[in-house]
This record gives structure tokens, sequence and C-alpha cells, in this order.
């Protein structure tokens, strides 16, 4: 099948996330992977949308600084019930208190997303909300859930693109921002800067 963007600059996406490489792969845009470390620990008092800038800008420039004539995208997400931030759980049992504290409420995902180019001095940072709510379930649909293996990388202990849609009742704002990158937004700011471009039917690329 044909796609919808062509890329016209190098790209790195700072994220060894598999969920933000189909993202913009499904879109035909190319791009490396490098996955950036940084410390993700929160700072004391620190709420979710600070966290997730600061978390994205940090990763975009640790990668930029070793890659700088390239374009870096990164992103962060978070899951936020009532004032409390829920990163990825360290323990199945964590996974499945996380899915019990959500299961019947709304929730809201934060994803903070940065581009960055140091030769271009380009450091763009912005943060996108959604607001998920959860049907009600048990300890039995919490626990054969976590038990799929989806819960242990993800923010909130859940996948909305895997069998974790199985939780959700309904998305409000971004369903990709759920996912952990927001297209419609992350797009933009890449056309913006000409990394990539929509395809016309009178362009082909390498190996059309």
């Amino acid at each position: 099948p044909g796609v919808m963007f062509q890329t016209r600059k190098p790209l790195i996406l700072a994220s060894g996330s598999p969920r933000r490489k189909a993202l913009l792969s499904d879109l035909g845009i190319d791009f490396s992977v490098v996955i950036p470390e940084v410390d993700e620990s929160p700072l004391p008092g620190e709420t979710e949308e600070p966290y997730t800038l600061r978390m994205a800008a940090l990763k975009a420039e640790e990668v930029s600084t070793l890659n700088p004539s390239a374009w870096v995208v990164s992103a962060d997400t978070v899951v936020v019930y009532g004032t409390r931030l829920l990163t990825k759980p360290a323990t199945p049992n964590q996974a499945v208190a996380m899915l019990l504290l959500l299961s019947g409420q709304q929730h809201q995902v934060r994803t903070g997303f940065a581009l960055c180019c140091r030769d271009h001095q380009v450091s763009v940072v912005h943060s996108v909300l959604s607001r998920v709510r959860f049907k009600a379930f048990g300890r039995d649909w919490a626990e054969a859930y976590v038990g799929t293996g989806e819960s242990m990388d993800k923010a909130g202990g859940y996948g909305i693109q895997g069998q974790g849609g199985v939780l959700v009742e309904s998305v409000s704002g971004s369903y990709s921002n759920v996912v952990g990158l927001p297209l419609a937004e992350v797009v933009e700011l890449l056309t913006h800067y000409q990394v990539v471009a929509p395809r016309t039917e009178t362009q082909s690329g390498p190996g059309e």
C-alpha cells in the first residue's frame, strides 16, 4: 500500500517503544532509533505536565548532543489519576493494583514530546492531554490482563492498542496520544521544519 509522507532530513526517534515506532513507520516516515539513557525519576512535587515536558526535552537533548546534524523526536507518556502520576509498573502486582485503581474511572494520559536539531538550534517541546474512561472490571480481569505481559513497559500498566483495548470504554482527545505519540501534533511539527512532507502522486521515492 502507498504511504502518506516522505522523509526529507535525517530523523532519529529517541525511544525504544515499539508502539511509537509503528505509529511513525505506518505513515511512511523513515527514521533510525537511538534509545536515550536518562534518569526518569520525577522531582519532588513535580506534576505531570512539567514532568513529561522535562523528560521529552531530556531524551531529545541527550540523543541530539551525539547526533548534532539529525532531527531528533522524543516523547514521554504518563497516566494521571487524581493527583497521582502513574508511570511504568515495577512488578506484576503493582500493575494489577494500578488497573484496579483505574477500573470504572476516568484518568488522563499526558504525552510530552520534543523535536531537537542541534545544528539548526531548534528545540521545541509540547504536550498533549487525552482522557480515558475504563469499564468497571474486577481483579480477575486485571490479573488476566497483566498475565498477557502487555502491562510491564507501559505507563498506567496498559496498552490501548493491544488487548488492553478491552478495558477501555471511551477516549476523549487524541487516540494516538494514549498509544504514546500524538501523531497529528508531532507530524505537524515535522512538516513545519520540512523534516517530512506529504507525498503527492507525482513524486516517487527510492525503491518504488
